[in-house]
């Protein structure tokens, strides 16, 4: 069994960070219209929120900040990325638009990668994580478990569908069910 670290992060204002491969014009946002030029347009110099082009953008320039430090592309998710460690163990990061996880033995090496990108990008560093991608996390280091639950987002589709005071039933698997070492390595 392993007791990984666990770290969560927010990449500030990233879709900022992708530079443009087009030339892109827009009206002058409302509010900051030059003085007799308000019918004259601006062109975009940096990607901007709700660009379509801006997340690709961003991945892109994500993506070649991590391949240039050493990190390979998971071949099964795009938005994986692994270094093997000098110790045979590996360093993970999952990029979810600008929220970021990290997992690996040491602290050390999250603290390390964490330099790295707050070099290129600025960082919020969110701690151990509570929540990521609407998924509740709750880690019992000394029982070495790690509970997962969407508890709100069942209350929601509950409500959607007129099931709030639905009468629960057990899961399609039994509360004693366990994974074997060879089903969890």
């Amino acid at each position: 069994m392993y007791d990984l670290e666990l770290e969560q992060f927010d990449v500030k204002i990233a879709f900022l960070h992708g530079e443009l491969e087009e030339q892109i014009y827009m009206r002058q946002p409302q509010g900051f219209e030059v003085e007799r030029k308000e019918n004259h347009v601006c062109l975009l110099k940096k990607s901007l929120y709700g660009l379509e082009q801006s997340l690709r953008q961003w991945y892109k320039r994500f993506d070649s900040f991590m391949l240039g430090h050493g990190y390979s592309r998971s071949m099964y998710d795009n938005c994986v990325y692994f270094q093997k460690l000098n110790d045979d163990s590996f360093i993970y990061l999952l990029l979810y638009v600008d929220d970021i996880l990290i997992t690996v033995k040491s602290s050390i090496e999250i603290h390390t990668l964490k330099a790295q990108l707050s070099s290129e990008f600025e960082m919020k560093d969110l701690g151990a994580p509570k929540k990521i991608l609407g998924i509740e996390i709750k880690r019992d280091r000394g029982a070495m478990k790690l509970f997962l639950a969407q508890k709100h987002y069942l209350e929601k589709v509950l409500e959607k569908f007129s099931m709030k005071n639905a009468k629960p039933v057990s899961t399609p698997l039994t509360s004693h069910f366990r994974l074997s070492t060879v089903q969890s390595p």
